[in-house]
């Protein structure tokens, strides 16, 4: 013998060669199905112990983070401060949509990878393509000088989109401070939304202050030119309301 390879063992070779390049070539569509509905097939968001967190681009550009890590799914436009708090429900076919906390639908995913988001400028729905890892959507740790400095940023905000004085302020702990200041943004954010349209703009005249407090569930109310925003800590970025049900609440016609 020559110690060269035998017939047999370069057709063994071969076959592992061709098994290990198929499994490549699917690795990045089982990552996608992984991603949004685990191993094992849908689990609706809710039980996934370690999913990893991805980022897509949309066929028009829009850059956003869909994190799987935590008990609710989040996502987060690169182009907006808000993290949106999603609700899977089931769908036609097998697939999955995830709603916000007015019932939106923000983003749909197929069984086979396929990823639609649903947006202002496209509300019938986009493709987005998996772009890479992203970091965990997580709020951090706040001292009372910090909120302060972000109750006053939100106020200085929506009271530029209402072209009047809105005045923020709350009634936090420790463990609240996070939460009610990523609140505080969120409703600078939907005073801003609803100051581009000539109804909302109508509404917001009489708005004329932003109280935060922490409590038992999470709420948005407006009485007598106050909006009241209730935030439940232990829920993380899941326990206040998001800009869509503050601007809803803002906009409601019985004040």
């Amino acid at each position: 013998m020559d110690g060269g390879p035998t017939a047999v063992m370069r057709s063994i070779c071969a076959a592992l060669v061709c098994a290990l390049v198929g499994f490549a070539g699917s690795a990045q569509a089982q990552s996608l199905r992984a991603v949004l509905f685990g191993e094992h097939g849908p689990s609706m968001g809710r039980d996934f112990s370690a999913p990893p967190v991805a980022r897509y681009v949309s066929e028009d550009g829009d850059v956003f983070t869909l994190d799987l890590t935590q008990g609710r799914p989040l996502l987060k436009f690169e182009n907006s401060p808000e993290v949106w708090a999603l609700q899977p429900q089931p769908a036609p076919r097998g697939d999955v949509i995830y709603k916000n906390d007015v019932g939106q639908p923000v983003l749909r995913a197929t069984r086979l990878g396929g990823v639609t988001v649903f947006t202002t400028h496209r509300p019938d729905g986009e493709a987005a393509a998996l772009a890479g890892g992203g970091a965990p959507l997580r709020l951090a740790p706040l001292g009372p000088q910090a909120l302060l400095e972000r109750l006053g940023q939100a106020s200085l905000r929506a009271s530029r989109a209402a072209k009047h004085v809105i005045l923020f302020d709350a009634e936090a702990t420790p463990a609240s401070s996070a939460v009610i200041a990523d609140a505080a943004t969120v409703a600078s954010v939907a005073v801003a939304r609803l100051s581009e349209h000539p109804q909302g703009r109508s509404r917001l005249a009489g708005l004329k202050r932003v109280f935060l407090e922490e409590g038992r569930r999470v709420a948005a109310t407006v009485q007598k030119g106050t909006l009241k925003i209730t935030v439940t800590p232990s829920q993380g970025l899941a326990g206040r309301p998001s800009s869509g049900r503050i601007a809803a609440a803002v906009a409601a016609p019985d004040r």
